[in-house]
């Protein structure tokens, strides 16, 4: 079809902005990136302007300090670049379970605008928002004026988020690379870990799995399994060598038996060259890959994740140092809930026992445990002590599931560092939760 009528240049794209506009972009590589590079064009020209992003990989001149009259951004799950910019004083947080994170801000705000890369149209005129659809497409189906930046390098993806151009006001023709994620090589705790969970994957299991040395540990260790699924929310790397050693097959699915199912893929040009129009990988709307009813269809799920810190009683701090937003809750509440409502399911966190930190003192940096008896203050309790399963550090592994409090501190001490043991129980003690 014909669409020089809906091309404009990101230049053009930002005069659209207008004072007290609400905006959206994509998730991670799906961000809308010219167009967000040139929005500090016209910061003298409006103000109240919020752009909503996730995870983002780029890092726009307009979250600068010096526009933070101009606009504000509100944050679904913080990147670097959201962390770096959070001290200006106009960043904020939006707390939310991924699955639930487009619904809840829809009935909350009114979109005006939405912005995100794309695929190149196809014969029909259709694209594909390509490497998200967490919430993209429920926002498209809401906003006022729809901008896609089209862009021959964004591999063309199937599932539900393929898009007709008719239902787009503009086009912005781009020409980026997405953004990559390195391939982390597992040091000797990850691999420690990792080898601690392949322990208890069984063949045919479904997986969900996400992002970093110790999720890449997991899926190096799980290649002499048989016929493993994919039920994730992020497509990494890791599952796609998975499935080109034919360890992944899908084969024993219960839902969508054959697909490896996400809501949104981010990891090296050789992910995005393996999904690109591959009628293997299903990439679905978050709010129904995420739900965790949905998640425990799938008899044998598996969800492993990753938390900061984790107290004596199980409750984990996945997303903040204290009270500073670190990253977002995502859909580690999602999977891990979902995965225990499957058949045979099963959930994991896994954490170092230890990290080094600067003394605020001395201004050294010293090693403490992760496993501590109460959370810093102010940090944010991402998955409930209620919905913990399997813990895993490089020391071991414990399942909590059913356990008592006195039971946890036990199990959970057993992992931790050697030197904290001791420590750590006469803590414990001290606050009467032994």
């Amino acid at each position: 079809m014909d669409i020089s009528m809906k091309k404009i240049t990101a230049s053009e794209a930002v005069k659209k902005v207008k004072s007290g506009m609400m905006i959206v972009t994509g998730l991670g590589c799906a961000e809308g990136r010219d167009f967000l590079s040139q929005l500090h064009t016209v910061a003298d020209e409006v103000s109240g302007v919020t752009v909503t992003n996730c995870l983002p990989m780029s890092d726009p001149d307009f979250m600068k300090k010096e526009y933070k009259n101009s606009f504000y951004v509100d944050g679904w799950f913080y990147s670097p670049a959201l962390r770096k910019a959070h001290q200006n004083g106009n960043i904020s947080f939006i707390p939310n379970h991924l699955h639930l994170a487009g619904i809840k801000r829809l009935a909350h705000v009114h979109t005006d605008i939405y912005v995100g890369a794309c695929s190149m149209p196809d014969k029909h005129g259709y694209v594909s928002l390509s490497l998200s659809n967490t919430y993209e497409k429920r926002v498209i189906e809401e906003a006022d004026l729809v901008i896609l930046e089209i862009n021959p390098n964004m591999p063309y993806t199937y599932g539900d988020l393929e898009l007709h151009l008719d239902e787009v006001d503009y086009v912005i023709e781009s020409n980026y690379l997405p953004a990559e994620l390195p391939d982390t090589e597992p040091n000797e705790k990850d691999i420690a870990i990792g080898n601690n969970i392949a322990s208890q994957i069984n063949d045919g299991d479904c997986l969900q799995l996400g992002i970093g040395g110790i999720p890449n540990a997991v899926a190096s260790a799980l290649k002499n399994k048989k016929d493993l699924g994919v039920h994730t929310e992020m497509l990494t790397t890791g599952l796609m060598k998975l499935a080109k050693l034919g360890v992944v097959t899908n084969k024993r699915k219960t839902l969508h038996k054959g697909k490896m199912v996400c809501t949104f893929a981010m990891g090296s040009r050789e992910l995005y060259e393996f999904i690109d129009h591959n009628p293997g990988v299903a990439i679905l709307d978050g709010a129904y890959t995420n739900d965790p009813h949905v998640i425990g269809l799938n008899d044998n799920m598996v969800s492993i994740n990753t938390t900061l810190e984790i107290d004596l009683t199980g409750q984990c701090c996945s997303e903040s140092i204290g009270s500073t937003q670190f990253s977002g809750t995502g859909g580690q509440v999602d999977t891990a809930v979902g995965a225990q409502n499957a058949k045979n399911g099963r959930s994991f966190i896994a954490l170092y026992s230890t990290a080094m930190v600067k003394n605020p003192v001395t201004g050294e940096r010293e090693e403490i445990s992760k496993i501590v008896p109460q959370l810093k203050q102010g940090a944010v309790v991402t998955l409930s002590r209620n919905d913990v399963n399997y813990v895993v550090t490089e020391y071991g592994m414990v399942n909590l599931k059913g356990t008592n409090v006195r039971e946890r501190v036990k199990l959970l001490i057993s992992i931790a560092h050697p030197k904290f043991r001791a420590e750590l129980l006469e803590q414990a003690k001290a606050l009467g939760i032994v």
